[in-house]
């Protein structure tokens, strides 16, 4: 007897009209005309059936904060960051985890299945840090939940940052982050790259590091991470995030750089929601955008993978936990148009953010964990285009949520009475 039996599938490599079959947490089978019985088996009616979204850039303990205890009138990276040194001094332990099962609740409720969120190491009680392991504990079973350790203020900016971020790592938090372009100098900067690359190092830890998110195209601290991947050792467990000074770079120089970030097997997360709102603050016209130079990195051999950032919190007042929002920003800014090109874009919501963050058996594979999602699209073409209803969220080979399919009601003389939006 299957836990889980889901026919009649489409899957994101096009393949159509296969039953997946579940047992045991785990995919068992991938192939046509499975027959078995099963405790629960759903008829995928040649709907995509795709791995879960990953968001593998987010701010757990800021997030749903918006408008505490004020909001961020001129809409700037750097009023944001203000804002939340006054939120951080006045939240409590139970006030983050609150707010961080909600948003989790919301998450999986759009298929999300991982989540790797910073946080704030600049506070010496390290609230966010213990609120955030608790939430960690909390979701296990149905959300993998991955922390950054991250100096907010800069780790040498803030005179008890390195301490706390050390403290923090000795708590449990997976991975190191930093801040390099927010020190006080660029010398500053790249030191403070490479005392956290040797921490990670040191530790055997993975490094995710918020680098050069500026419009300053002498803001060059990816170049650092980059040598010290090299110099470490840490080919393949070091993200760049943000990276949106790149978009500013002289081309001859950011042809050499390319090519040092895929030596070192460099991983990349740019955040198109926030990093088009954010950036070119500073134009008038024409005004930057802001999105780091994704076809070229990703063109170079790179892992690239968008992440969301921010929902409803001090830097970005919107936002619903939907990667395919993530993934459609992306892909505009980004002009990334060919039909290849949008396939990609799915991509960077789900596998090559897996690939990111670690996850193990992931995927819609035979052997993998049984977890990925039902959408109402035949592809992840269309599934971007709609923001295709998650119709069921399957995790472990149990439904854990569900949407009804998006109709609509017509009263038009000689048309149909109820359509569906896929055209």
């Amino acid at each position: 007897m299957l836990d889980l039996l889901v026919k009649n599938a489409t899957l994101s490599d096009g393949t159509t009209g296969v039953d997946i079959a579940c047992s045991g947490g785990r995919i068992t089978a991938i192939e046509t005309g499975i027959t078995a019985a099963a405790t629960q088996e759903i008829d995928a009616s040649g709907r995509l059936v795709a791995p879960p979204f990953v968001d593998p850039h987010f701010h757990m303990d800021a997030t749903l904060s918006l408008g505490r205890p004020r909001m961020n009138v001129s809409g700037t990276l750097l009023e944001g960051i203000a804002l939340w040194g006054e939120l951080k001094n006045i939240q409590t332990i139970e006030e983050i985890v609150d707010r961080a099962l909600r948003y989790c609740d919301i998450a999986v409720s759009m298929g999300m299945g991982a989540i790797r969120s910073h946080v704030d190491t600049c506070d010496d009680t390290l609230t966010g840090v213990q609120a955030l392991l608790e939430v960690r504990d909390r979701v296990k079973d149905y959300l993998e939940l991955q922390l950054v350790a991250f100096p907010q203020d800069g780790v040498f900016r803030d005179p008890t940052a390195m301490d706390n971020t050390l403290r923090a790592l000795d708590m449990g938090v997976d991975v190191v982050g930093g801040i390099p372009h927010f020190e006080r100098t660029m010398a500053d900067g790249a030191a403070s790259v490479t005392a956290l690359c040797e921490i990670a190092a040191e530790r055997g830890l993975m490094v995710d590091m918020h680098c050069d998110e500026s419009d300053d195209p002498h803001s060059r601290h990816v170049e650092t991470l980059t040598y010290e991947t090299q110099r470490l050792g840490l080919q393949g467990r070091v993200a760049g995030s943000h990276l949106t000074s790149m978009h500013s770079m002289d081309n001859y120089y950011v042809s050499k750089l390319i090519a040092l970030m895929a030596e070192s097997e460099l991983r990349v997360i740019p955040n198109p929601l926030i990093n088009i709102m954010l950036q070119g603050r500073h134009d008038t016209y024409p005004k930057r955008r802001g999105q780091t130079r994704v076809r070229e990195l990703r063109d170079a051999g790179l892992t690239v993978g968008f992440g969301s950032d921010c929902v409803k919190d001090p830097w970005y007042s919107l936002g619903r936990a939907d990667m395919l929002d993530v993934a459609a920003m992306g892909l505009h800014v980004g002009q990334l148009s060919s039909r290849d090109d949008m396939r990609w874009c799915f991509d960077a919501v789900t596998v090559n953010s897996a690939a990111i963050m670690g996850l193990e058996d992931y995927g819609v594979a035979k052997g993998c964990t049984a977890n990925f999602n039902i959408l109402q699209a035949a592809d992840p073409i269309e599934a971007i285009r709609l923001r295709a209803t998650r119709l069921s969220v399957i995790r472990r080979g149990r439904v854990i949520a569900e949407t009804p399919a998006s109709t609509a009601s017509l009263s038009l003389p000689g048309r149909p009475d109820r359509i569906d939006p896929a055209m």
